[in-house]
């Protein structure tokens, strides 16, 4: 069995130190001198020398402490579960091919300042051994990462306020003569503000102000820099059970996809489930930024759309910031939100409805859990916008796409939208319509009447007489249409003169008045259109189409759709019905109808 030594005291306000120093025949060892200036612990070799400002070392060891949640944690660390702390050599450094070099050169000297920023904020340990490793230096050094480097990177019990257990396990896997030196260093003023913290955070999570106070005057008091207060508080919010959990289960996820490479979109939900979790049980965000910054989060998930990634962030805000929602979401943000809205409705991403569902869900369960309603009042202003912008674009689509369809009063109003920006409301609503290469001649029309309407303030009553007018005569000409259709097809075998015109007009007008039951003139334009057009649909289907099947023209079919002034819709259905009468696959016309509209 073997013994143990301890020496406690402390160097000033600030430091305190254990030394403990185990052999199997401890009680004549002599191991410490002791000034007004110094603290000098040795052993033949080694020595480690506590003065006012830092502490000086020569000979084998190292120093080693429990990893700080939140420090820049070496990546090979990372992504090991079982490593727990972080070990330096001395002498030791890593090559640019990544193998570790050892010196002879072990001597050194470290400021306190020093070891409490690079290593833990609270607690250091140094160590250095005799008795069972010999030669040079660098050869002490090797020796001893083999014997001990493995346990010290991964037993629980460097973080043990009492070294016994640590010292214990140490000396095991060293031979009888050796000697174990340890050197524990704490910064009794760091201690005090992480007691507090932990105190104040473990009873409210959500500390309030003026208990927060009381930590701001300690740290100014101690002399506690921001980063370290900072360092401090990270530690003590992940060392609680509730929000260890969280983010360990974040942590493996993370290394698992770094280790593959990749990360899938079930993986990615489950991240942003934890996190929405996390904000429920008001876990702080910034336990997770440094996994993600380690792990190369960015990296790893795939690039989804940046709308998609601008929502995500506008509305983690809301959750973020309850305490001051009125800043949570700008007016500037709800006009980014409803831009995001208007490109997911085009994509077709259902991926934003299901963020918007994971964020109303989060607010309610916060809600449920005693937060403010306000931030479920601030949501579903949210949501209100984007209703009526969906009621909006829906009539409207309706409008410009359907025929005899009317266009219901209560979404007139642009007012509520171009309260965010003015003009919003016509930019969001017609300029990606207008843009739409399937919007028919009628269609269009009816969209750049209700959209100068719009603009220009027009009642209600002269925006719907305008609209009524070209919907009655959208609805006259595709009655014309089918009409004059069928009467070619029964009594036309040649081409129409002008002379033939008159007579079909005559028998058109027949037809619609026995249809209508009355007798009403129809303008002449309309009928002169469907006439033209009529002759612009033979040419295609007898000249056009069957060289743009035989060569797979993409170039023709394109400058027909151009010039023709025909609406796509309709050039499609008659495409259609040439292959179904010609026995014809529907694949013959895949190529140029992709190469055209961008189908997949």
């Amino acid at each position: 069995m073997h013994q143990e030594l301890r020496l406690h005291g402390h160097i000033d306000d600030s430091i305190e130190y254990y030394v403990t120093v185990a052999a199997h025949h401890a009680e004549g060892c002599h191991f410490y001198e002791r000034d007004e200036e110094e603290l000098r612990i040795f052993s033949p070799g080694n020595e480690v020398r506590l003065d006012r400002t830092g502490l000086s070392h020569w000979g084998n060891g190292g120093t080693f402490c429990e990893y700080m949640y939140g420090i820049d944690q070496p990546l090979p660390d990372l992504l090991k579960r079982e490593v727990k702390n972080r070990l330096v050599m001395y002498g030791a450094c890593y090559r640019e091919n990544g193998e570790l070099n050892f010196s002879d050169n072990t001597a050194g000297r470290v400021p306190y300042d020093t070891i409490f920023e690079e290593g833990h904020a609270i607690s250091n340990c140094f160590f250095f051994v005799t008795g069972s490793i010999y030669g040079a230096l660098k050869t002490q050094q090797e020796g001893l990462l083999c014997l001990l480097g493995k346990v010290l990177k991964r037993t629980p019990h460097v973080a043990s306020s009492d070294d016994a257990k640590l010292v214990d396990e140490l000396f095991g896997l060293l031979g009888h003569k050796s000697h174990f030196y340890l050197i524990r260093l704490l910064n009794k003023k760091h201690l005090a503000y992480a007691e507090l913290f932990r105190n104040l955070y473990f009873k409210y999570r959500a500390i309030p102000d003026e208990e927060y106070e009381n930590l701001t005057v300690l740290a100014q008091r101690l002399g506690i820099s921001v980063g370290q207060q900072k360092r401090i508080r990270i530690a003590v919010m992940y060392a609680h059970r509730d929000n260890r959990t969280v983010v360990d289960e974040y942590r493996d996820i993370l290394v698992d996809c770094h280790l593959r490479g990749t990360i899938s979109r079930q993986e990615n939900a489950r991240l942003t489930r934890l996190k929405t979790l996390a904000t429920r049980n008001k876990i702080p965000p910034a336990l997770f930024s440094p996994l993600e910054e380690n792990l190369k989060y960015e990296k790893l998930v795939d690039q989804e759309q940046d709308y998609i990634s601008e929502t995500r962030e506008i509305l983690s805000g809301l959750l973020l910031n309850r305490l001051r929602l009125d800043q949570a979401i700008t007016r500037d943000d709800m006009v980014r939100l409803l831009e995001a809205k208007r490109q997911a409705m085009n994509n077709r991403d259902y991926l934003f409805d299901q963020i918007m569902l994971e964020t109303s869900k989060a607010c309610d369960e916060m809600v449920f859990a005693g937060a403010d309603v306000a931030s479920v009042e601030k949501l579903s202003s949210i949501i209100d916008y984007f209703e009526h912008y969906e009621r909006s674009v829906t009539e409207i689509n309706n409008l410009a796409f359907m025929v005899g369809v009317r266009i219901e009063e209560p979404i007139l109003s642009s007012k509520a939208i171009d309260r965010l920006e003015k003009g919003l409301f016509e930019r969001l609503l017609f300029a990606d319509l207008l843009a739409n290469k399937f919007l028919g001649f009628y269609g269009r029309r009816k969209v750049v009447v209700l959209r100068q309407a719009l603009r220009d303030g027009w009642t209600t009553d002269a925006m719907m007489t305008a609209l009524r007018e070209i919907s009655r005569e959208e609805d006259l000409y595709g009655r014309l249409l089918g009409i004059v259709k069928e009467q070619l097809r029964l009594k036309y075998t040649r081409a129409v003169t002008w002379q033939d015109r008159s007579v079909l007009q005559e028998e058109v007008a027949a037809i619609l008045a026995c249809q209508d039951g009355k007798e009403a003139p129809f303008p002449q334009q309309i009928f002169y259109d469907v006439m033209v057009n009529v002759e612009k649909e033979f040419f295609y289907l007898q000249e056009l189409l069957p060289r743009i099947i035989r060569n797979n023209d993409i170039a023709l079919r394109e400058d027909f759709l151009l010039n023709s002034g025909l609406d796509r819709f309709y050039i499609e259905e008659l495409e259609n019905s040439y292959l179904l009468r010609h026995g014809l696959d529907e694949k013959v016309l895949a190529v140029v109808r992709k190469g055209v509209d961008g189908r997949d």
